[in-house]
């Protein structure tokens, strides 16, 4: 089987392409990918979504404190810029436990360049993504119906 080159998000609001970044972040990606292809994305909601700003999910808890069973992630940091449309990881304040939780950028967020993981960039179906309920967290969020990987 050939490595995936997208991942394929089936929201509520719609379905979302992402391009795959396994050159900025090829431990990320391929926990990202794993985890969707196990379904482990399936039915978690999008707990954090700040108008102008991101959409966070990938916490099975829907609460933004909890992760997948596997260990955290060493920091991929690149020179990648946070714009409309980037996914990039979500983490504590240590920058080596990004784990299951992601965001896709609402917006241009530079001033997070160089200190979150870049590992992948909407490249269909953005709209989706601007339509999911905001909040922190929303009323009624958000959700990924199914994920998976594509070659």
């Amino acid at each position: 089987m050939s490595e995936p080159t997208k991942l394929v998000m089936t929201l509520d609001t719609g379905e979302v392409h992402i391009q795959l970044r396994p050159d900025l972040a090829p431990k990320h990606v391929e926990r990202i990918a794993t985890l969707a292809d196990e379904g482990f994305y399936d039915d978690v909601v999008f707990h954090r979504v700040i108008d102008g700003f991101m959409a966070q999910g990938g916490d099975p808890t829907g609460t933004g404190m909890s992760g997948s069973s596997l260990p955290n992630l060493p920091a991929e940091f690149s020179r990648e810029p946070h714009v409309r449309g980037v996914c990039s990881m979500a983490r504590t304040m240590d920058p080596n436990s990004a784990n299951s939780q992601f965001f896709i950028c609402l917006d241009d967020a530079t001033f997070l360049d160089g200190q979150y993981t870049v590992w992948g960039v909407v490249t269909e179906g953005m709209e989706h993504v601007d339509a999911l309920p905001k909040g922190e967290p929303p009323r009624n969020p958000g959700k990924i119906v199914k994920a998976r990987t594509e070659a």
